[in-house]
């Protein structure tokens, strides 16, 4: 329930960040006289869309709810990491909502490609921060996922007799435990780039901006 209620709040900011792109886009003037916050909108609702309504919602809720019934047991294996995976999700939302109120405001769009990314920009150190933490709950949400189906399955045919829906859930917390990793290593490296001029996407110094673009 804390899951939906989060997304579902999300999913309302998201919603309403949507609306003032559309307020923007509805004639050919420049309603806010200033284009980054458009640029900060279209961010913004994607990430929120994307990592706080879509996948608490998809993943947080349904699989919280149906996986203790389809494996008959009471909880996950690990429900305080389950909390703590839930409670992360605040403090990286916090960070992601207060990136807007900075002078400096992000323009990358959702896919943070540099140079875009590299810029002299307050609000990236924010963000890469948020998605960082957003990662972290996931991996822990994907672990007790994975570990719960195979080892508190009740008829102990280890994973014969799991259903459809826990073979899907099974597989995209493998994915999610395998990919979420690489996608932390490329942000990391544009904070690296952003804040201590290491250069691994700047041109400049003998980077290579395509590298973070097979990365992402």
């Amino acid at each position: 329930m804390m899951y939906l209620m989060m997304g579902m709040w999300s999913g309302m900011m998201g919603l309403s960040m949507s609306m003032i792109m559309r307020i923007e886009l509805m004639n050919t003037k420049n309603n806010f006289n200033f284009n980054l916050t458009y640029y900060m909108m279209i961010t913004i609702h994607a990430l929120l869309m994307i990592f706080f309504m879509t996948m608490p919602i998809i993943i947080g809720v349904f699989s919280n709810w149906l996986i203790p019934l389809m494996i008959s047991s009471q909880d996950l294996i690990y429900p305080r990491l389950n909390n703590l995976s839930m409670w992360i999700l605040f403090p990286s939302l916090m960070l992601m909502m207060s990136s807007m109120f900075i002078k400096n405001k992000i323009f990358t769009g959702w896919t943070l490609y540099p140079p875009l990314s590299i810029q002299n920009n307050t609000s990236i150190n924010m963000i890469i921060l948020s998605i960082h933490l957003n990662g972290l709950s996931s991996i822990m949400s994907s672990m007790n996922f994975s570990i719960s189906m195979i080892n508190m399955n009740s008829n102990k045919m280890y994973l014969n007799n799991l259903s459809l829906y826990c073979w899907s859930i099974m597989i995209t917390s493998m994915l999610l435990i395998l990919s979420i990793p690489v996608l932390a290593s490329g942000i990391t490296m544009i904070i690296m780039d952003h804040n201590f001029n290491s250069m691994f996407f700047n041109p400049m110094g003998n980077g290579n901006p395509i590298i973070f673009q097979h990365l992402f």
